[in-house]
């Protein structure tokens, strides 16, 4: 179902609960509904009001209790809102209950990011992440999803996936889910194959990560000239993108760009898109792209690492860049061995950052060149798949080789080195 935004914007009132028992992920501030409202506006839609209620525990009826809920109906009614969005995560009985007091469709703020990622998602493997996620957040609410269901056509929280009546079809979507994840294995197979020939050629991968609009896309393109669209706009990159990147003259890096973070990313998103995430798991460097001017930086920055955690391979070194350090002072900016300062829309900090790259990717890499033996001629091979080869030279003094080694097969080969550059 595609929206039709263009048409029709949705307009919406934000509601938020603050619960004193809740975790700090998922409760909701003030900040946080500011960023649901810039979501909700990357959706196509408008906000009309917004709410936060503060209870002890959420009403397990009508998660804000039916006070409340008719506060919101009377702010519904007063804006012309046509639905209400939570900040919070509901069950299929909050969502009964919501709609029968407030007589509009309630979503929540997941349902909210898997319909941006239902616009953004170009190619085939974005698409069918998407719908994968899509299908395993409406399983186990199809009771409860009255309103919701009900509309057919554009709006927010109906774009996506088809048509069926997902409330009397669930063994159609079971079915549809375990399609999809085949699908997804093959799309692993073939990224797993382009690795293990990254991973011959001994060519390291650097991971881009960030909270969502932190400037990653910028930062690939300057780097790489990879041409991505870099919008300032919520979840703009949703589909990998990666490109060969001349560090310096002894170190090629694949660059990849990830989805970006954000704070209660729903966990069937983070399933779904782990084909795409992968790369985390299998990168030799993490490159933590932060917006320096981010009124909420150091909560952001907590986020991507958690998910830092949850993704990658355990001692993964990180590299924190700090972007767009021109519209911040000098100050604001920490000073380490695993920060640097860039403004990737000016080309500021560049240099220093590839330098940090090469330096934190732990190992020195060599340019030499190697005259082995004929009687060593088996180590050609090793070479070929444990180092970057430039040339190889059969001579009347042995076997010729330009290449660039690690540290490792530096000290093995020391001896035979005629030239280092």
């Amino acid at each position: 179902m595609e929206g039709n935004f263009e048409t029709k914007q949705e307009r919406a009132v934000l509601v938020g609960l603050n619960a004193a028992c809740f975790t700090q992920e998922q409760t909701a501030t003030d900040e946080t509904l500011e960023e649901l409202e810039a979501l909700l506006e990357t959706a196509g839609g408008f906000c009309t009001g917004k709410m936060l209620q503060n209870r002890p525990s959420p009403d397990p009826h009508s998660f804000i209790g039916e006070g409340k809920a008719r506060e919101v109906r009377m702010l519904v009614e007063a804006t012309g809102a046509t639905m209400v969005i939570f900040d919070n995560e509901l069950s299929p009985g909050n969502i009964r209950a919501l709609e029968e007091i407030i007589g509009v469709t309630v979503l929540d703020r997941s349902a909210l990011i898997m319909d941006i990622f239902a616009q953004r998602a170009k190619t085939k493997e974005g698409r069918l992440q998407v719908e994968l996620a899509q299908y395993k957040y409406l399983l186990p609410r199809l009771s409860g999803m009255g309103k919701s269901l009900s509309r057919q056509g554009g709006g927010i929280g109906t774009r996506g996936p088809g048509e069926t009546k997902l409330e009397s079809d669930r063994r159609h979507i079971r079915e549809r889910i375990n399609r999809l994840e085949s699908e997804l294995a093959q799309v692993r197979q073939v990224r797993g194959v382009q690795r293990e020939r990254r991973m011959k050629n001994s060519v390291p991968v650097v991971a881009i990560v960030g909270y969502t609009n932190a400037g990653k896309s910028t930062l690939l393109n300057r780097l790489t000239g990879a041409g991505i669209p870099a919008n300032n706009r919520l979840f703009d990159t949703l589909d990998t993108t990666s490109r060969q990147l001349k560090v310096s003259d002894n170190l090629d890096v694949i660059l990849s760009d990830t989805v970006g973070f954000i704070a209660k990313l729903p966990h069937h998103l983070v399933d779904a898109f782990r084909a795409t995430l992968e790369e985390l798991e299998y990168a030799d460097l993490l490159l933590h792209v932060i917006d320096s001017a981010d009124p909420n930086r150091q909560e952001h920055i907590a986020v991507v690492d958690k998910l830092i955690g949850t993704l990658a391979k355990p001692g993964t070194p990180v590299l924190y860049c700090y972007n767009k350090a021109d519209l911040v002072s000098r100050e604001d900016i920490p000073v380490g061995e695993d920060t640097v300062a860039v403004s990737a829309a000016n080309g500021v900090g560049m240099e220093a950052l590839l330098k940090k790259i090469e330096q934190m990717l732990g190992h020195a890499r060599h340019h030499v060149v190697l005259c082995l033996p004929y009687s060593m001629g088996g180590q050609v091979d090793a070479l070929h798949s444990g180092a970057k080869v430039n040339s190889v030279d059969y001579t009347a003094n042995g076997i010729e080789i330009d290449a660039v080694l690690d540290d490792i097969l530096y000290g093995r080969l020391r001896e035979y080195v005629t030239k280092e550059n």
